[in-house]
Formats: C-alpha cells, sequence, structure tokens
C-alpha cells in the first residue's frame, strides 16, 4: 500500500485560513464555487420567508413594511450577515473532521502493514521519529510483488510446459501437431522433418517458417530507411481508423437507444466505407483536402524525399524540417517494432533455459540472426542445437527474392538436363542389352509397310512433337493466378525424378565398373542432389507476405528431443508476445438453423380421454367405410387385394 498525501489542516484558529478552527474556508473544497454555493442557499431561504410573509399579511400592511430599499433586499442582507457565516463555519467543521478522520484511519491501516514485515516495535520507532511521510513500506510491497510476479512467471512456464508434454504423449504426436499449437498453425509456411544428412538414424533436423503479416503485428515495424512522409502518414491513417469505430460505436449506441437491431459485420464495414470520404481525398495538391485535415500540406512538403539520416552539409538543427524529423524519431516510432520484437524472442529464449553463443543484429536491415552455438562447421556440433533467424520483409523485397527463386530454379534446371543427356549418350554408348528404342527404330519400316499394305496410312508417332517426357505428367497450363504465385510444385518433383532416373542408368550402364567417366558423372550428380536438396529445403518467396518471418532450424536427437520440445514453447509463447491473430468473423457470426420446423416439439405425456361417444363415433366410422368398401366389389368375386384372415374371403 503506497502512502496517501492527505493535506494536514493548521492547528490554528482563523476565519479565512483554509481549513483553520472556525474558518470559512476548507481544504478539502479544492476548486468548488464557495460563493455561489452561498448564494444559492440564501437565495433560497429568502424567496421562502417571503412568500411565507406574503400569504400570511395583507396587502396594506405589506406596503407599509416595504420601505426604504423594500422587505426582500433587509431580508437578504440578514441572511448573508448572519446564517452564511454559521453555515460555512459548520460546513467547514465537517469537512475538516471527515478528512482527519480518513487520515487517521489511512496511518493505522499502513501501521498495520508495516507491522506484518516488522516488529512491532520498529514500526513505533519509525513513527515517532519521521512518521509516516518518510518511513513507508511501498517499495518493500513493490519489491514482493515483482518477487511473486516473477515467481508465478516461472510456475505458470512450468505448467505450460507439463501440459504440453502431456499432450503430446496422450496425443501420441511427434510430427508439426505437436510442434506447433493449432491456433498458431495459420501462420506457418513450411515445416519439414527429415533424417540428418550425416546421422540419419539417430539425428532429425526440423525446419519451420512462420509469417505473421503487417496487419497481425501489435507493434508495427518498418524499415530503417522508410520516408518520414511515410510515417506521419501511417499514423494519420491509424487515427483515422480509429476515429471511423468510435463513429461506429456511437451509431451502434443510438440504434440500441432507439429499439433498433444491431449493425451485422457487413453493415458496418460498409458504414465505415462510407465515412472514408470524410477523412481522406485524392487531391494531393489542395491543401484545403480532407487529407490535410491532421497534418498540413507545408509539413508533407518540407519533408518530402527526407529518410533516416541527414548529411552534416544539409543539417541545420533550426530548420523546420529538421525539428519535425526530431519529433518523430523521439517517438522511436521507426525502430521500436523491431527492437520489441528482438526484445521478445531473447527474452523468452533466456527465460526457457534456451541460451545462445552468437547474435547478430542487423538494425538497418531488420535482420537479426541467433545461434546456440557460434561454430559453422555442422561436423563440429553437437546433435542437440537450433538456429532463429528473425527477418522483416517488405513488398519491394520479396519481389527482388521471387526474381532470384527463379533463376536459382532455371539454374538447377538446366543443369540436370545438361547432365542428364551427358548420362544419356554414355548409356547409349555403353549399353549391350537390346532396350525398347532400338526394337522400335529397327522395326519402324516393317511396321509401315505392313500399315501400307493392310490399307492404313503411314503413322510417324509425332516424336519430335511429343509434350509427355515420360518423367511427370504433363502440366497443365499456368492462370495468371500461378503464374503471379510460382510453388514450382511439379517442377521441383520432375527434377527429383530425373536424379532417380539417373543414378539407376548409371548402374544399368557401368554395373559394378568405376571408370574415370563414372566418377566425374556420381560426383557431379551428388552434387547437384545435395544442392537441389537445399534449395528445395528454402522458403519459397512466392508464399510469403511482408511482415515478419521467423525461420527456425532445429537439429535434435530423435530419442531425447529436447530442443524441439523447447523451441516449440518458444515459438507459441513468441506468436501470442508479438501478434495479434486473427478471427474470422463469418465463424463468429454463424450459427446452425434447424433443417425442419416442428410444432409439437415441444411434447408431454398425458392419458388419452377415451369417452363412449368418441368410441361410438369410431365404430360407425369404420363400419361405413368397409360397407363402401365392400360395395364396390361385384357380387361372387373373390377379393384377394386385403385379407385380413390370411386366406381368401368370398364376397
Amino acid at each position: 500500500m503506497a502512502h496517501l498525501d492527505l493535506p494536514k489542516s493548521p492547528n490554528v484558529f482563523h476565519p479565512e485560513k483554509p481549513s483553520a478552527v472556525g474558518s470559512r474556508n476548507s481544504l478539502a473544497q479544492e476548486f468548488r464555487d464557495q460563493q455561489s454555493e452561498v448564494e444559492t442557499v440564501i437565495r433560497e431561504e429568502v424567496d421562502k420567508v417571503m412568500n411565507h410573509i406574503s400569504a400570511k399579511l395583507p396587502k396594506p400592511a405589506l406596503e407599509r413594511l416595504d420601505v426604504m430599499g423594500g422587505l426582500k433586499e433587509k431580508i437578504y442582507n440578514y441572511f448573508n450577515q448572519n446564517y452564511q457565516n454559521m453555515f460555512n463555519r459548520y460546513i467547514t467543521t465537517t469537512e475538516d473532521e471527515m478528512v482527519k478522520k480518513i487520515r487517521n484511519f489511512v496511518d493505522r491501516e499502513e501501521m498495520k502493514t508495516l507491522a506484518r514485515y516488522t516488529p512491532r516495535e520498529i514500526a513505533q520507532l519509525l513513527d515517532q521519529i519521521g512518521g509516516m511521510d518518510k518511513f513507508n513500506t511501498g517499495e518493500i510491497e513493490k519489491s514482493m510483488i515483482n518477487m511473486y510476479g516473477h515467481l508465478q512467471g516461472h510456475v505458470q512456464r512450468g505448467m505450460n510446459d507439463l501440459e504440453n508434454e502431456t499432450n503430446a504423449l496422450l496425443r501420441q504426436k511427434v510430427d508439426v501437431g505437436a510442434f506447433v499449437r493449432g491456433e498458431n498453425a495459420y501462420s506457418i509456411v513450411k515445416c519439414s522433418f527429415k533424417d540428418n544428412y550425416a546421422k540419419p538414424k539417430t539425428v532429425t533436423d526440423v525446419k519451420l517458417s512462420v509469417n505473421i503479416l503487417d496487419s497481425e503485428l501489435i507493434s508495427p515495424i518498418f524499415h530503417y530507411q522508410t520516408t518520414v512522409n511515410y510515417l506521419i502518414k501511417d499514423l494519420v491513417s491509424k487515427h483515422i481508423v480509429d476515429l471511423l469505430d468510435k463513429e461506429i460505436e456511437a451509431l451502434k449506441d443510438a440504434r440500441a437507444d432507439e429499439g433498433k437491431e444491431d449493425l451485422t459485420d457487413t453493415e458496418v464495414m460498409f458504414e465505415k466505407l462510407a465515412k472514408v470520404e470524410d477523412y481522406t481525398s485524392d487531391e494531393k495538391d489542395n491543401a484545403d483536402s480532407p487529407r490535410y485535415k491532421f497534418v498540413a500540406k507545408t509539413i508533407f512538403d518540407s519533408l518530402e524525399g527526407l529518410r533516416a539520416e541527414i548529411s552534416d552539409a544539409d543539417f541545420d538543427a533550426l530548420n523546420v524540417r529538421e525539428n519535425l524529423k526530431k519529433i518523430i524519431d523521439n517517438e522511436n516510432i521507426r525502430n521500436r517494432g523491431f527492437n520489441t520484437a528482438i526484445n521478445s524472442i531473447t527474452g523468452i529464449l533466456d527465460t526457457s533455459k534456451m541460451g545462445y553463443q552468437y547474435v547478430e543484429n542487423l538494425k538497418n536491415a531488420r535482420d537479426c540472426i541467433i545461434k546456440e552455438y557460434e561454430d559453422a562447421d555442422e561436423s563440429q556440433l553437437p546433435d542437440e542445437r537450433y538456429q532463429v533467424r528473425l527477418t522483416y520483409y517488405d513488398q519491394e523485397q520479396l519481389t527482388a527474392d521471387r526474381t532470384a527463386y527463379d533463376k536459382q530454379y532455371e539454374a538447377f534446371y538446366v543443369e540436370v538436363i545438361r547432365l542428364w543427356d551427358v548420362i544419356e549418350e554414355m548409356y547409349q554408348m555403353k549399353k549391350t542389352k537390346i532396350d525398347f528404342d532400338d526394337l522400335s527404330g529397327k522395326l519402324l519400316k516393317k511396321i509401315n509397310k505392313r500399315r501400307t499394305s493392310d490399307g492404313f496410312d503411314q503413322f510417324e508417332y509425332n516424336l519430335s512433337e511429343k509434350e509427355w517426357n515420360e518423367v511427370t505428367f504433363v502440366k497443365p497450363q499456368d492462370t495468371d493466378v500461378q503464374k503471379m504465385n510460382r510453388s514450382y510444385t511439379i517442377e521441383k518433383e520432375e527434377i527429383k525424378k530425373r536424379i532417380v532416373i539417373m543414378n539407376e542408368k548409371l548402374t544399368k550402364t557401368y554395373a559394378n565398373q568405376n571408370p574415370v567417366e563414372r566418377v566425374a558423372i556420381e560426383e557431379r550428380l551428388a552434387f547437384i542432389s545435395k544442392e537441389f536438396a537445399r534449395f528445395d529445403y528454402q522458403i519459397n518467396p512466392y508464399h510469403v507476405q511482408p511482415g515478419i518471418v521467423l525461420d527456425v532450424d532445429i537439429t535434435s536427437i530423435k530419442r531425447k528431443k529436447y530442443t524441439l520440445n523447447a523451441m516449440a514453447n518458444v515459438l507459441n509463447e513468441f506468436l501470442h508476445g508479438v501478434s495479434k491473430g486473427f478471427q474470422d468473423a463469418a465463424f463468429a457470426s454463424f450459427s446452425r438453423r434447424r433443417s425442419t420446423i416442428r410444432e409439437d416439439i415441444n411434447q408431454s405425456f398425458g392419458a388419452a380421454e377415451t369417452s363412449e361417444d368418441n368410441y361410438q363415433m369410431n365404430f360407425l366410422e369404420e363400419t361405413s367405410t368397409t360397407e363402401t368398401i365392400v360395395s364396390g366389389a361385384p357380387e361372387g368375386i373373390v377379393d384377394v387385394s386385403k385379407d385380413d384372415d390370411g386366406g381368401l374371403s368370398e364376397i
């Protein structure tokens, strides 16, 4: 409990000093208008007296009394001189006594709090030496709260670890489902489990890439070279969105007061769209445009082209541009988003006992690399290790990465085809058995001759125009969407199958022999296979959107999985700390309706009412129905359409 600072009244008698004994003024009144309060009370009492006198005395007596300034003014002055003083002194004394009671109560409670941590004699001694103004337990209690808070955090983290491990054991999962929780699965770009290249039986490598979009970040991130105008416009845009939200809330409240139905999510969006033009405009050259309602056009003009740094030759501390930039820099808008993300990931790693020996924070590039071990040679590293790379991408960077990704695939495809042609040529030179192509070439003339004799045209098979490469099926033509979001799924599958076929052809060509040609081809094939596996292991930039990309590489022992489980907790806690996540409004407002509506859905048990009249009516109806049916059949014909006795009956 912190010390409550209440004013103490002076221990003197004075008519004007605030809170003094007998004073007209009080410290507890704060900024109240005492004169207006007094005038209100006096005016009310004077009116009551005047109404009473006017009702009791006759009119001639009232006219004789209303002399020398009027009766009402005399009564008003009397109240002002006597009643006002008594009233103010009473109110002041009452308020002061109440303040003293409250102050004494607070002092006693703080003494009780202090006595919980210290012996009573020490508490009394401290009170006698300095009083509660100098000695209080506020700082001690803050320290205790911090200690309990840290303890609660460690306990909560331990419970989360226990819960995750228990759920993994119950589900018997060792795949992506055990690594990433369901509510964060949407942010995964790529997650791959594969055997380690050096120790495939005992060690596994995990590649995980998570993409947090700009719209999902709690604190927005900007590149270091972002212009000041862009930062200001982003702030103005967010302010406009907040104003639109407030207007929508006011509209909802007004509709609720009028008894109307609530707006749906679609109607809310339409209302926002209709109000956007009240704050924005496309008229960039008009200084009176609504787009310059919050920040003037002259400010944007003075900051045109200004980025994070100003050269010494152009810097002038008294210019408008420099001072505007200083105001923006003092808010640290440019750096705080990425710095918060770095602090979050490093803090979570520390508290999760995931130490690291190497950190490289490229601040201007918005790129941070964290490795458990500094050594880059994988052969010298232990089997339990991790590496985290946190990078921020904008649209321009992604466009450049996509171009490089396209060129890299084309280079791989060219090298694979070149190696394919070399192996095919060596196969044709070294083969000792006849294959289908040889047999088809030898029999082609005989086949054409037989087709001619049978009256058919010669068939060339169109081998030069053949679209099926016998490695993968014919790829459908790409649409505009596929061209803008290249997945390379079929292309990568083709290269992988070609590598397998080339290995098989090498075995057929050389069998158990190892000449120089085979060694050279196998070395090249192994290099292409390894590098293409690395390429396939990377993130496809076509499926990354502007925002943060958290790229995690984990190597863990299959039986222990210590680093894998610990990093799973780190990842989920990091996503919870920097991402707002998302909520599908359609699912939030969706409710399933019944397929059928039945009036008898509310049923209850009850005795059936059977009276003698109802019984007779039912008997008559059955009799009349039977007679109608019987009368419909001719005499002497057997009716087999309905037999109640199980046999034939003659009508």
